[in-house]
């Protein structure tokens, strides 16, 4: 998905032109991948734009960053006022994606990442639908990726790291020159974790489940956890526990959420079509509550909007 350039990002406390937001070639991370980021959005509301959960994107920003022995700068209220300068600097009303990022920069080569500078931006612009509206209306195929998801006791999967995602990489392209939309993967042992970038949910006989973070080596997801809450208040109980891949092909439904994807129904997954091959009732409902939720129109679950102006 193409970016749509904006006007300011916030790098190291002050704002900058997009076109003068460089980092020198030796920066340690371009080298080494020891960073960690974020993925956030705003969306339009009555009041205007409103970050979905900031401060808990910001809270798992610095836990990553602390997982990787990063003393980050800036305190946690100033990288959530950042993110609200950058979207109301470039005027972006109807909505965005924002990146915040936490990098090693120029001064030091080699693996010891300790003496390296910190250096911190936050970037916004206007993003689409990351699985197309198509995904969100109809459904995605997936693919169960040939490569497997960190050990976490190889990886730090708890910690959204830069170098890491080298992993969901290999396979997103492996699913896509495959002719699918994206990949599932699996756990060293063999469970279901997670797609390369978003949670999965599967609904059969009355349960859904969504995989353990700390079993299967995901990634806890703040959409995830959101979809959770929203599905108990529609009387779904949901269990966070084990999945193996046949659960995905005799599931009655089965949805991914990431803030990139937001809400998206699996259609099929290795060409086993999931229920009737459409969007069944419990992920519609889910789906349309969530999409209420980020606009500002269920007061339930106002807290988790933060409002720009």
């Amino acid at each position: 998905m193409p970016i749509t350039p904006t006007e300011k990002i916030w790098m190291d406390g002050e704002l900058v032109d997009w076109s003068a937001a460089h980092v020198h070639v030796l920066s340690h991370t371009l080298h080494y991948g020891s960073g960690v980021f974020e993925g956030i959005r705003a969306y339009p509301t009555r009041s205007g734009p409103a970050i979905f959960r900031l401060g808990d994107h910001m809270t798992r920003l610095l836990e990553s960053a602390r997982i990787l022995l990063i003393d980050v700068p800036y305190s946690h209220a100033e990288l959530v006022a950042a993110a609200k300068t950058v979207v109301r600097v470039n005027g972006l009303d109807d909505g965005c994606y924002l990146r915040p990022v936490i990098f090693l920069g120029y001064g030091e080569m080699g693996l010891n990442p300790l003496p390296c500078p910190v250096q911190v931006a936050i970037a916004a612009w206007p993003w689409g639908t990351y699985l197309g509206d198509e995904g969100v209306t109809s459904g995605v195929r997936l693919k169960i990726s040939s490569w497997r998801r960190h050990d976490p006791n190889a990886m730090p999967t708890a910690a959204k790291g830069i170098g890491m995602y080298v992993n969901s990489s290999m396979a997103k392209a492996e699913a896509l020159k495959a002719g699918y939309d994206e990949a599932v993967m699996l756990s060293p042992t063999g469970q279901v974790s997670e797609c390369t970038g978003e949670n999965i949910f599967v609904s059969r006989k009355g349960r859904l489940v969504t995989p353990s973070s700390a079993a299967a080596g995901a990634l806890e997801g703040i959409t995830q956890d959101s979809v959770i809450t929203i599905a108990n208040d529609l009387g779904y109980e949901v269990e966070r526990g084990s999945l193996v891949r046949s659960d995905l092909y005799t599931a009655d439904e089965a949805f991914i959420t990431g803030t990139a994807a937001e809400v998206v129904p699996i259609r099929s997954v290795d060409d086993r079509m999931v229920g009737a091959g459409e969007p069944g009732p419990l992920t519609r409902k889910i789906q349309e509550l969530f999409f209420a939720t980020v606009r500002g129109e269920v007061e339930r679950y106002s807290g988790w909007l933060d409002h720009v102006r």
